[in-house]
């Protein structure tokens, strides 16, 4: 499955209503580790498939989702499995930390 881009508009839709965990990567484009976990994220998408959804949250574009979540520092990863938060992470995380967040 692809990396989704998550906005205010479509939060509720695809991360709060989905019946499957979600990923969000809170990132930024000025942000040196956020450019190398980004890859990463890509990767377990693909390998995750349709188990489980995977998202980005730009914090400069997204700041209210940013500090719903109290994403501090960035990266900032947060799986959201039924609507709550079971799992999060900051800083550069490799692929199996982040595939064992979701598990």
């Amino acid at each position: 499955m692809s990396v989704l881009k998550i906005t205010k508009n479509n939060f509720d839709s695809e991360v709060m209503q989905s019946d499957k965990p979600v990923l969000l990567d809170f990132w930024a484009d000025w942000c040196g580790p956020c450019r190398m976990v980004g890859p990463v994220v890509d990767e377990v998408a693909e390998e995750l498939g349709d188990s489980a959804k995977v998202g980005k949250v730009n914090v400069d574009e997204e700041r209210d989702l940013a500090q719903k979540y109290n994403v501090m520092s960035i990266p900032t990863l947060v799986v959201i499995k039924d609507g709550k938060v079971v799992q999060s992470a900051v800083g550069v995380q490799s692929k199996q930390n982040i595939l064992a967040m979701i598990q």
